[in-house]
């Protein structure tokens, strides 16, 4: 057995009905890369038992102490069945995007069973009215706890269920010794438990000095503006209302290259591009409806910090900082450029402010403690008199650059879902993979009740962006670069212009990668695609098309 760290812990004690603590992920696919260009269900749950047999993790139940008295256990769960973890489902008739998103929200918004490992699969099949999928194809919804993914390590539903060729089979298998342990009586457990309280309160206090230390260098630093001092009151929408059970779900996708494009000529990295395209999604949506405030709203990103231990020694220790999201600015330009800045201060304070990692004192304390305070902030909707400030939550993870299969059949789009946090009814999440990039959206029903008018907003907000950053640039800088590198190198100029408006400068060539932004989690650069990769992956310019996989037809 493996007991759960901190921040796993967290996550389990901030589970609710209402804010599940999971997060999801759809993955269309083409069958007929498969062997036989067709994919059998029976093929799909012995795909996944074959996979499962490297990640173990994913056998795992918890294994509570008696009384919640101590954070829980992993063990192995002997009575492990993959098919109850994996369901067959298919889209009414005429099977269209909105019918999928329908279906996938609903599965979202479900908990899951916190007796059995915690995770789900459904295979949907009927994606027959959705413009880009072939004939046959099929869809793939995942969703995990949050207290697994991160428990599991390395180790993501991602590579669980995909493979780096169509047929798997003919790969030769390591063979699979699976360890049967033994649950502890409740002696052991609870006699584990008081060590563990005390060592805990030990480190609580030490912790606590630091935080206190930790809290008059980042004063001195504000004195000395060194550390920006972010803005403590942000205005309410319908975003901030209590969150309830019911989801919704929506997505878009992106070429690659344009995103690259804007950033490049930007100046700006790839998370400011993303937050920029949500900025003026936000601001068009809540325009319309007359609900945009004078002021800005802001926006919780992750970051991550593997050079600070506060309150826990895991490796994988994850904050979140809040920013400001510029809502407030109408000009695209202006509005990227200010993103840009904010996005490096919220960097800098979430580097220096030991109170960006407030999650993991859910974890501190025992499960006894925290799990009454949590239902009875949510049941109590404790949000309206403790607002966050926090409109929305967004987070983006670069996915794989190379085709991935899944049962031998080719992933051709990803679509992640975030979770929602009690008053925050509003989540994006960005993936990035073979060229494309998609923009996911999971809310509160009550909050969002047009998901497809706010996808619209948000390609709108890319097409201005992306229209306003060209018709920007120079000459120069929107020419295609030469074939070899020696060319470019000779054509290159040598200096860039400062910007005659909106703060963004005008840019003759990309210049070196700077500091990684602090928006969410790791976006690296996508390596360039080989001849033998994704047949369909979107070609290296800004003028490349993407096949509209999401598209209503109403």
């Amino acid at each position: 057995m493996k007991q759960l760290g901190v921040l796993d812990t967290a996550f389990i004690n901030l589970e609710h009905a209402n804010t599940p603590q999971h997060v999801g992920g759809l993955g269309i696919y083409d069958p007929s890369t498969a062997p036989g260009g067709i994919v059998r269900f029976k093929g799909v749950i012995a795909n996944f038992e074959r996979r499962l047999q490297k990640h173990p993790m994913f056998r795992s139940r918890l294994v509570k102490v008696p009384g919640n008295v101590d954070r829980p256990y992993w063990m192995q769960d002997a009575n492990f069945d993959v098919e109850f973890h994996i369901r067959h489902i298919a889209l009414p008739q005429p099977g269209d995007w909105r019918q999928l998103c329908i279906l996938v929200a609903r599965l979202h918004a479900r908990p899951l069973d916190m007796s059995r490992p915690l995770w789900e699969a459904y295979i949907i099949e009927g994606l027959d009215n959705i413009p880009g999928v072939p004939k046959g194809g099929f869809g793939i919804y995942t969703k995990v706890h949050h207290a697994l993914v991160d428990g599991a390590g390395d180790s993501s539903i991602m590579s669980v269920i995909h493979d780096l060729e169509p047929d798997p089979a003919a790969v030769p298998q390591a063979e699979f010794v699976l360890t049967n342990e033994v649950l502890p009586n409740a002696l052991y457990l609870m006699s584990s438990a008081a060590l563990n309280n005390l060592k805990g309160t030990v480190k609580l206090l030490k912790d606590s000095a630091g935080i206190v230390r930790d809290l008059g260098k980042m004063a001195i630093g504000m004195a000395q503006n060194k550390i920006p001092v972010p803005a403590v009151s942000f205005p309410r929408t319908r975003f901030n209302s209590p969150v309830g059970p019911y989801r919704v779900f929506e997505a878009t996708e992106f070429p690659l290259a344009d995103i690259k494009a804007i950033k490049d000529l930007g100046e700006v990295k790839f998370n400011d591009v993303v937050l920029a395209i949500i900025s003026g999604g936000v601001r068009k949506y809540l325009k319309h409806h007359n609900e945009l405030p004078d002021a800005s709203l802001a926006v919780s990103i992750p970051l991550n910090k593997h050079h600070r231990r506060v309150l826990n020694d895991e490796k994988a220790e994850q904050s979140a900082v809040v920013m400001d999201l510029h809502t407030n600015i109408g000009d695209p330009l202006q509005r990227l450029s200010k993103l840009c800045t904010s996005a490096q201060e919220a960097k800098v304070y979430g580097e220096n402010s030991p109170l960006v990692d407030v999650l993991g004192l859910a974890g501190v304390m025992s499960p006894a403690i925290m799990r009454p305070l949590v239902n009875a902030y949510v049941n109590r909707e404790l949000t309206q008199y403790l607002p966050s400030g926090i409109s929305s939550l967004a987070s983006s993870v670069a996915g794989p650059t190379y085709p991935v299969y899944s049962a031998g059949a080719q992933m051709l789009r990803y679509y992640g879902l975030g979770l929602l946090t009690p008053g925050v009814g509003l989540s994006h999440l960005i993936f990035s993979s073979n060229g494309i990039v998609t923009l996911s959206i999971v809310a509160d029903r009550e909050s969002l009740a047009d998901p497809a008018f706010y996808r619209e907003c948000l390609e709108q907000s890319f097409a201005e962006l992306l229209a306003a950053v060209k018709s920007h640039a120079t000459p120069e800088a929107v020419t295609p670069p030469p074939a070899n590198r020696r060319a470019r190198a000779a054509k290159a100029p040598s200096k860039t212009k400062p910007a005659s408006r909106g703060g963004l400068p005008t840019v003759k060539k990309p210049v070196a990668k700077k500091a990684k932004s602090a928006v969410s989690q790791r976006v690296e650069k996508p390596a360039t695609l080989k001849a033998q990769t994704n047949k369909a992956a979107t070609p290296p310019n800004s003028d490349s098309k993407v096949v509209p996989i999401n598209q209503s037809i109403n």
